[in-house]
C-alpha cells in the first residue's frame, strides 16, 4: 500500500530534518492544547458540571474529539496483540479496555480504548497516535485486516459527520436513569464489558464505564440514531438533576479519574522508527502537536514515557510477544517511577492569579478550568530544588476546590501527603506558540496525593484500570 505521507506529500521524517531537534520543533508548534471540537464550551456553567457528575448524573458528548478505527479480519486480534502490552487471552466479544501500545524501548507510542464488537471486529476510540502505529503496521506487516478511519471532527474538512455517536452517562444517579431510559433493569454486568439497550427505539451498544468516579455507561450506535437518544437521555434525565456537560467542563475529568491523555508519542527518534516517520503525514498529529512547560530537555527521549510511568503497569502482561516486551521486562519489577495527583496549594495558585493585577512581570495565565496551552503539557516537579519528576495535565475541579495536576514522580517521593513544588511557566519569557504571552515563570507548592484522585475511582474501578500502583 501507499503510504499516508507519500500520499499527502511531506513526512514527519522530512519536517523532522528541517529542524534543530525534535524538541525544538513541537515546542514551536503554532497549534495549541488539543482540540474538543463541535460540544459547547458550557450548557449552563463548567462549576455546575462539575458537581454534576459527583452529585447527580451527567451527559457527555463524546462524539467528535476522538479518532475512530474499525478493523477487521482473520488477523485483526493478532494485530492488536502483537502491538498491544495488554494480554488478549481472554478478550472475548462485548469486552473493552485500554489499548496500550510502546516502541522497541518500551516507550509508550499512544493508548486508546479497543472494542471487541463482534468475532474479527474490533474497534479502537482515542487519540490518533496509537490509531497511527495500528494502522501502519496493518500496511506493512502482511496481516489479513482491513481498517476503515473515521477521523475526529477538528481533522475532518467537511460536516461534523461521523459513522457513530458515543456518548456518556455518569454520576450517582446514573443507574435510575439507565433504568427509566430502557424500561427495564439495567444489567449488572462487570466493567469495561458491555450490553445491548432500547433507548427512543434505538438499538443501543453499552459499555459499563466510570470517567469520573462514578458510575456509569458509554453508549454508542449509528451516527444518525445519535440525536433522538441524545434527547430522549435529556428529556429522562431532568427527574435526576442530569447536566448537559460541556467541552470546559468535559476537558477537566481526566484530573479525577486520573488518566494522562497527553504523553509524547515516542516516535520522533531511533533507526528502528525511522520508516515509520517516513510514512506519517508531516500534517498530522505527530507533526502538528505543541510542547509546553517548564520541563526542558535537548534529548526528546527524555520526554517519552513508560506504561509504569503512566499507571499502566497493572495492564502489562508478559504472556504474549508485543513490541517493547524485552524493554519493559527489564523494568518490569521495580519501575522507578509512579503516577500521583498533585493537589496545588490555593495561595500559590492565588498569587498567580494576582500578578495580573500588579506591577510585577505576570505569571504565566492559568485558565480555568483546565490549564494546558499546548498538546503536550510537561512542567517539571522539584523536591528541596532537585528535579523528581513531571507535571502533564493541569485543571481545576469544582468538586474538590482545587487546582490538580497529573503527575509522574520519583517512587522515593511518591507517597500521599509528600510536599513537591510544580514550576509553573516556560523558561526565557516563554516560547513562540500563539497561546504563550511573555510570563515570569514562578513555583507552585503542591502535594502528593492518591490517583485516581476521586475516591470513589480508586475503591470501585477495576484494578488495573487508572488505579492500582506498583
Amino acid at each position: 500500500m501507499q503510504s499516508t505521507a507519500t500520499m499527502s506529500g511531506q513526512s514527519l521524517e522530512d519536517l523532522l530534518q528541517e529542524s534543530s531537534s525534535p524538541v525544538e520543533m513541537l515546542r514551536n508548534s503554532q497549534i495549541g492544547p488539543y482540540a474538543f471540537p463541535v460540544v459547547p464550551p458550557e450548557f449552563t456553567n463548567w462549576r455546575d458540571e462539575q458537581r454534576a457528575w459527583q452529585e447527580s448524573a451527567v451527559l457527555f458528548d463524546q462524539s467528535h474529539h476522538m479518532t475512530d478505527m474499525y478493523i477487521e479480519g482473520p488477523d485483526a486480534l493478532k494485530l492488536l496483540s502483537e502491538l498491544g502490552v495488554n494480554s488478549v487471552r481472554n478478550f472475548s466479544v462485548d469486552k473493552a479496555k485500554q489499548f496500550v501500545a510502546c516502541n522497541h524501548d518500551g516507550y509508550v507510542i499512544g493508548d486508546a480504548i479497543l472494542f471487541h464488537l463482534a468475532e474479527h471486529t474490533f474497534n479502537l476510540v482515542g487519540r490518533p497516535s496509537a490509531h497511527n502505529w495500528v494502522q501502519y503496521q496493518c500496511e506493512t506487516g502482511g496481516y489479513d485486516v482491513s481498517i476503515e478511519r473515521d477521523e475526529r471532527s477538528a481533522a475532518r474538512s467537511g460536516p461534523p459527520l461521523r459513522k457513530a455517536y458515543r456518548y456518556q452517562v455518569q454520576g450517582p444517579h446514573a443507574q435510575e436513569l439507565m433504568r427509566k431510559l430502557t424500561g427495564a433493569p439495567v444489567p449488572d454486568i462487570r466493567f469495561f464489558n458491555m450490553d445491548v439497550f432500547s433507548i427512543a427505539g434505538r438499538t443501543v451498544r453499552a459499555l459499563r464505564h466510570g470517567m469520573v468516579g462514578q458510575p456509569g455507561w458509554e453508549l454508542f450506535g449509528p451516527w444518525e440514531d445519535g440525536a433522538p437518544v441524545r434527547d430522549a437521555i435529556a428529556a429522562a434525565g431532568e427527574e435526576f438533576g442530569l447536566r448537559l456537560v460541556g467541552a470546559k467542563a468535559y476537558s477537566t475529568s481526566a484530573l479525577e479519574s486520573g488518566w494522562i491523555p497527553s504523553p509524547v508519542p515516542s516516535v520522533y527518534s531511533g533507526d528502528a522508527l525511522s520508516a515509520y516517520r517516513r510514512w506519517l503525514p508531516a500534517h498530522g498529529y505527530e507533526g502538528t502537536a505543541s510542547l509546553g512547560g517548564s520541563f526542558e530537555s535537548d534529548d526528546i527521549n527524555d520526554y517519552y514515557l513508560t506504561p509504569y510511568d503512566l499507571g499502566y503497569g497493572p495492564m502489562v502482561s508478559f504472556d504474549h510477544d508485543f513490541i517493547g516486551r524485552e524493554a519493559l521486562e527489564a523494568i518490569a519489577d521495580d519501575p522507578p517511577r509512579r503516577k500521583v495527583s498533585l493537589a496545588w496549594n490555593g495561595e500559590d495558585a492565588m498569587r498567580a492569579f494576582g500578578t495580573l493585577f500588579g506591577d510585577s512581570d505576570c505569571a504565566k495565565f492559568i485558565d480555568l478550568p483546565l490549564a494546558n496551552y499546548a498538546t503536550l503539557p510537561y512542567d517539571t516537579v522539584l523536591r528541596d530544588g532537585a528535579a523528581v519528576g513531571l507535571s502533564t495535565y493541569t485543571g481545576y475541579t469544582h468538586n474538590g476546590r482545587t487546582m490538580l495536576s497529573l503527575g509522574i514522580v520519583d517512587v522515593r517521593y511518591s507517597a500521599p501527603g509528600t510536599e513537591v513544588t510544580v514550576v509553573w511557566g516556560e523558561a526565557g519569557g516563554g516560547s513562540s506558540k500563539p497561546t504563550v504571552e511573555r510570563h515570569a515563570q514562578t513555583e507552585i507548592r503542591a502535594i502528593v496525593c492518591p490517583v485516581p484522585y476521586s475516591r470513589v475511582a480508586r475503591e470501585e474501578y477495576a484494578e488495573g484500570w487508572r488505579t492500582r500502583q506498583h
